[in-house]
Parts: structure tokens; sequence; C-alpha cells
């Protein structure tokens, strides 16, 4: 054998084991065995792992999602955008059954952007228009409504003022014709983001431009004039309507015979811009949301669930929540009722008569408090009814408005010229033709009552607010605010009315409304809120 070889394969050999290496490498062995014996013992002593938990309420997301795509089949031959319809009324597109069209041709300067080059505005109308067409009046909705603010012979579903509109109502239609548009950006037969650009033949989503409430007032306005409306005899606003009345005033004050604004304000507070801010960002955080884009696809219904929770605590108040909802839980169902071995599958009179046996109902953590289930249903019934972009750029122009005098300067609007004071038997009382420039120096006429005085300390930005109103200095107005809104707190209401009265407005008429409805009050006191916008027409 060659040499190298057998060096070569006399490394690769084993070296022999003596006895020690041997009863050591026994020793090792036993011990080896005893180990995963008793990890085998071990292992078979161990409990098992329990089931992962269901939550419903997560489940809920999949099974929507499921349904959509399912309808996404179903409704193939359907044009794509009819699956964004609205909830009131569900309106019919392209070919709108129950409301108006109006086509504006032209550009429409907008504050923040390039001229949008045409705009639809979807309207409803109440009553007859007079041969003067002088008794019109302007009704301004809240963030998310339609047109559909009462049913009409085409549309005899309820709206959302019904009880506010008709024959012998506040906005009487033997006496007046009401007009409510839907918003420019809205989704409801108005242009907005999921609109077709005629330029790409697709939706904008989010390449349409940032609005500002004087855009949308303006749009408006665009619609008085095809109808030959020149002047109107009240402007009347709730919510986000309470914004855009006031901007129609200010816009148009020789237009605007007289202003209605309820549970709103002139300067939206950093409270309701942080609350909103917080409904965008959870839409926008939603995957399908993609930027705005989703037209095509699925539409972040999650994050408009969401979003909707959050905007529902606002619109309501922790009174109404204890009186109408306390601490109860929900009660389960009734088959799961019926099984009193386990705690949390027993009805809620049940576990209050074991209570005191010593059982316990086990919490869930999905929806368990009826608050709790009540912000769900919210949220469920509302995200699917809505476009999401819609609700994002309604919301931002919201939060733009600012009627304070600088702030209207920095988006170049100049104030007009107030309209002449009316021909009355006081109107010598009044300030005949307040200046523009000492607004802040003419006498102050607080809002507040005996029960409400003014805040010890007012805030900075009054004078200037009441510089920016100065061209409604001539124009009656009404101020509604409530005591328990905690999206416009009353004191915004307050602030609105002492500006216009610091502005020279002697028509100002302000009443603060109790109750434990919160913001959702101007929807839900007919007497009180009803009674004012009557009195006040």
């Amino acid at each position: 054998m060659h040499p190298t070889r057998a060096v070569a394969r006399a490394l690769k050999r084993p070296p022999p084991k003596s006895p020690r290496s041997n009863a050591r490498l026994s020793n090792t062995a036993s011990a080896g065995a005893s180990v995963s014996s008793t990890i085998i013992h071990n292992h078979q002593s161990l409990p098992e792992r329990p089931e992962r938990p269901n939550f419903p309420c997560v489940d809920a997301h999949a099974a929507r999602e499921s349904k959509i795509r399912a309808s996404f089949s179903s409704s193939s031959s359907q044009p794509r955008s009819s699956r964004f319809d609205g909830p009131e009324p569900p309106y019919a597109r392209p070919s709108p059954q129950s409301y108006h069209v109006y086509h504006h041709k032209s550009p429409l300067p907008l504050t923040y952007a390039d001229p949008l080059p045409a705009f639809d505005i979807a309207y409803e109308t109440w009553g007859t228009l007079s041969p003067t067409k002088d008794n019109a009046i302007l009704l301004h909705t809240g963030l998310s409504a339609s047109s559909h603010a009462a049913s009409t012979p085409s549309n005899p579903s309820e709206g959302w003022w019904e009880k506010f509109i008709g024959p012998g109502l506040p906005l009487d239609t033997d006496k007046f014709f009401i007009i409510c548009t839907n918003v420019l950006g809205g989704c409801y037969g108005s242009t907005g983001p999921s609109s077709i650009d005629p330029n790409t033949n697709q939706p904008y989503a989010t390449t349409f431009p940032v609005l500002s409430i004087f855009d949308m007032v303006k749009a408006q306005f665009s619609l008085l004039d095809d109808l030959g409306i020149e002047k109107l005899y009240a402007s009347v606003g709730c919510s986000m309507g309470a914004m855009q009345s006031l901007a129609a005033g200010w816009q148009f004050p020789k237009r605007v015979g007289k202003v209605v604004s309820i549970s709103g304000t002139a300067r939206s507070s950093p409270s309701a811009i942080a609350m909103r801010f917080a409904q965008r960002s959870v839409l926008m955080a939603d995957p399908n949301w993609n930027n705005g884009f989703y037209y095509d696809g699925l539409p972040p219904h999650t994050g408009m669930k969401l979003a909707r929770q959050i905007a529902t605590i606002t619109y309501r108040s922790g009174p109404e929540w204890d009186l109408r909802f306390g601490r109860k839980v929900r009660d389960l169902p009734p088959p799961l009722a019926s099984a009193p071995s386990d705690p949390q599958h027993q009805h809620p009179h049940h576990h209050q008569q074991h209570y005191h046996q010593g059982t316990v109902r086990k919490p869930a953590l999905c929806p368990d408090f009826l608050i709790e289930t009540y912000l769900d249903y919210q949220g469920e019934q509302f995200c699917l009814k809505y476009d999401a972009n819609s609700l994002i750029y309604i919301s931002k122009a919201m939060d733009l408005f600012d009627m304070t005098l600088p702030a209207l300067h920095s988006i170049n609007l100049k104030p007009p010229h107030p309209s002449p004071p009316p021909h009355e038997p006081h109107s010598h009382h009044l300030h005949p033709h307040p200046q523009h420039s000492n607004a802040s120096r003419l006498p102050h006429q607080t809002s507040h009552s005996k029960s409400h005085p003014p805040p010890v300390n007012p805030p900075p930005h009054l004078p200037s607010l009441a510089e920016g109103l100065a061209p409604l200095a001539n124009t009656p107005t009404l101020i509604l605010g409530v005591q328990s809104d905690i999206l416009f707190p009353v004191e915004q209401q307050r602030e609105v009315a002492d500006a216009l009265r610091m502005a020279g407005n002697e028509r100002v008429s302000y009443y603060e409304l109790g109750g434990v409805w919160g913001h959702d009050t101007f929807l839900l006191d007919v007497q009180n809120v009803g009674g004012a916008i009557r009195g006040f027409l």
C-alpha cells in the first residue's frame, strides 16, 4: 500500500476505546435515556393547549368583506358607482329618480385649488315658489346627510328633518319654498371624489381638490341663480350646515334675508378638529383605502365603521348614555341563556338572580356593555352607506372653517359690505353703516344670562371674529346652542352671538337649550328647536 494512503486511512480510523471510556459512555447513554424519559413523561403530563377563542366582532369584518365580494359578482352588470349609493334616499345612478340635478358648465373658483371645470348639485324642494320668488329658504345639511330632508311624492321615505318641514311645521311649506342640496364633495348626487373625472373617465378619488365651506356655498348659489332666486328669505343650517348658513350670509349679505345657525360655530375649535382627525386617521389606515383609489375594489369598510363609532360618541352626551344604557350588559342569545352551567351564557336576568349564589357573569372582549353594542351597530349601519373619500374631504372642510378676519385674509377672502339696514320702526337704534375697521370698538352686548355668565377671560380671538363677521352686521340672525353638546360646545354659539353683537348686529336672537341629546338635539327636539325657528322666521 502506498504510504500516503496508509497514513490517510490511519488518520480516519477512530482511536481505540479504553475500558474507562466505555464505562463513561455507558453512563452517559444511561443518563441521556433517563433525561429523555423524563422529558417524555413531563410532556405527557402537560395540560392540552386550550383552543384559541373566537371574537365575533373581529370576524364580522371578514364576513362583511365576503358579502361585498359576493355583491360584486351579483351586480357585475351594474355600473360600479351604484355600489356606493347612499341610504337616504337610495339614489339611482346615473339617472336620478327622486331628486333634481343642477349641472354647472362653467368653472367654479375654489379657495385652495384651481377652479373645478364643472359640477353637479343634487337638490330637492318642498312648497311653492312665490311669483316674486321671495319666499325661498335654503336648508344646509350636516356632514353626511343627503338632500332628502323630508319625504316627497317621488320619495315617500322619511327625511332627516321630516318633522320640521311641511304645512304648519317650523319650515312651513304653506308659506315657504324649501330647497335642500347635497353639498359639493358629497356622494348623494353632487360632484365629489366618487364622481367621474371627465379628463380621465375614472373617479376623481383623491385627485379631487380640497374644498372649503365657502366653495360649497358658492356652488349652492349657482343653483339659486339657475332657479332665478335673487334673494333668500332665510339661510338655515345645523351642525356643518350652521357653518354654511353663516358663510352664505357672509358671502352674499344682500342676497340673504335672515340667518339661522343651530349647533354650529364660526371657527372650528382644536377639540373638534382632533375628533375629526381621529376619524380620518382610522379610515385612512384601512389597507382597502389604498390612498383613496378603492373604487375598483373593496371600500375601506372597517375604517369607516371605526370612524363612525368615534363620530357617534361626539353626537350624543354622557348624561344621555347614563339614562339610556347605564352600565347594563347585552342580552345573550336564548339558546346560550339556557345553559346555566356557564355563567357567560346566562341571560342578564339569570346572572342577576345567581349573583348572590356566587356565580359571576364572565365578561366578553367583544361588545358586551349596551353602549358598546350601540356603537358597534351604528358603525355597522354606516360603513357601506357613505363614501369614505367624501367623509375625508367634507370633514377637512369643516376643520378649515375660520371666520376671524386674519384667517379670511389668509385665504384671500375680502369681507363684503353688509346689506343695508332693514327699514323698520326701531331701525334707528341700529348702527347704520358699521365699518370693518372699528368693529371691535362697537358696544359689546353679551349673549349670556345670569345663569350662564360670560367667561372670566373672553377668548383672545373674539375681536378678530367680530371683525370677520362684520358683513352680517345688518342680517337678523338666530343662534341656537345646546348645553350638552360636546362636538360644538355651547361656548362656541355664545361666541358667535357675542361677535355678531360686537360687529354691530342688534338683531341677534340667542337661545341655549337644555336636555341630554347633545349635538343631535337639532334632529330630535322638535318642540324647542322648531319653536325657536318658527318664531324667528
